[in-house]
């Protein structure tokens, strides 16, 4: 039975994530089971928009997707599982299908939205919708579990206003539906209840315009938390170097600077460094070439230091299979880590013509 619910309604695709359990994390088949609806769909006259849902334990709505599965990323480390390798490849082709694809896409973000769900609801095209609510919780939590905000993170974390990106992409804090809105990760804030009749409203070209008006027609939410503190991150998440970040934090002496040095100290020390080298040169790229980027340097997370002395494996291991919360980073300091340990996570280990994502773009 497949975790990817797929129907057509009207003139829409409906696409439900249906594995509750898991918050509907992603598996290789679910991500294969999206990536053949959305190309079925593509170039079906027919389907004029698609809208995508995930499945709550109490029904539709409540959570839309926590991420990929990282549990099968230890397993297939463990095993050797060459299927780690496809999971990458063809998420992150999703992620650009999504990105480059020709019709609305509508996402409805509800309850939990983190890692891969967001590869699947923050890449939609101009005529996309993203609908968050006051359940919202989102976030790229990646540095806790010695990875990188992948699935085109760089891409649109860079692309939040100021230097809030940094700041999200180092710390991984969650954060709710009205800073979804400021950080231009969503583009209104409904409530939760509208959420089954606007799913519906969905299936018809006079619904999904109203749909539309809805969204336009929505007040800003009220300030959240990232907004309050846009001064502050902007002076602190702009500095050169994590090092200097933390520095900086550390001899301020605020009770949110000190609480955010001390969050960024459990975090991967290399992985900090690097994901801020990421934000920054993705700035400067298309989505495109920010997941060819991407894809090299998560081929560098399992493989630099192959199997269980990778840093994602060893993060993995602490927080979701022994969970003891005691990850052993290599190096343990922030101050340790060398520009040569960095720059290697951006030596891609292909020559362009055969880059598992050289047809992107």
């Amino acid at each position: 039975m497949s975790d990817v619910a797929v129907e057509v309604k009207g003139s829409a695709g409906f696409i439900t994530l249906d594995r509750p359990r898991a918050l509907n994390a992603l598996s290789l088949e679910m991500i294969r089971d999206l990536t053949a609806a959305l190309l079925a769909w593509r170039d079906d006259a027919r389907i004029e928009r698609v809208a995508v849902r995930g499945m709550g334990r109490q029904g539709p709505f409540g959570a839309f997707c926590a991420g990929g599965d990282i549990r099968f990323f230890h397993q297939a480390v463990l095993a050797g599982d060459p299927r780690l390798e496809d999971f990458f490849t063809e998420e992150y082709t999703l992620n650009h299908l999504i990105h480059a694809y020709p019709k609305p896409y509508i996402v409805f973000l509800d309850g939990i939205v983190m890692g891969g769900g967001m590869g699947i609801s923050a890449h939609g095209g101009d005529t996309s919708l993203r609908i968050a609510t006051e359940r919202t919780k989102m976030a790229m939590p990646e540095t806790n579990i010695g990875l990188f905000p992948d699935v085109g993170g760089g891409w649109f974390l860079a692309r939040c206003p100021g230097h809030v990106g940094e700041y999200l992409a180092l710390t991984g804090e969650t954060f709710g539906g009205a800073d979804a809105f400021a950080a231009r990760l969503a583009d209104a804030v409904l409530p939760a209840a509208e959420l089954p009749a606007l799913w519906e409203q969905a299936s018809t070209r006079e619904g999904f315009a109203a749909l539309r008006e809805r969204v336009r027609a929505a007040e800003a939410p009220p300030q959240g938390g990232l907004a309050a503190r846009r001064a502050e991150i902007d002076r602190f998440f702009g500095l050169p170097t994590v090092a200097d970040i933390v520095s900086a934090l550390e001899a301020d002496g605020s009770s949110w600077c000190g609480d955010t040095a001390r969050l960024l100290r459990k975090r991967s020390p290399l992985m900090l460094h690097v994901t801020l080298e990421h934000v920054r040169r993705a700035r400067h790229m298309t989505l495109a070439n920010d997941l060819r980027m991407e894809r090299d340097m998560v081929r560098h997370c399992f493989h630099l230091r192959p199997g269980v002395a990778s840093e994602t494996f060893e993060g993995i291991r602490a927080l979701a299979i022994d969970k003891d919360h005691a990850p052993r980073w290599q190096p343990a300091r922030i101050e340790d880590v060398t520009p040569e340990m960095v720059q290697a996570f951006f030596a891609s280990p292909w020559p362009a013509h055969a880059h598992p994502l050289r047809g992107l773009g």
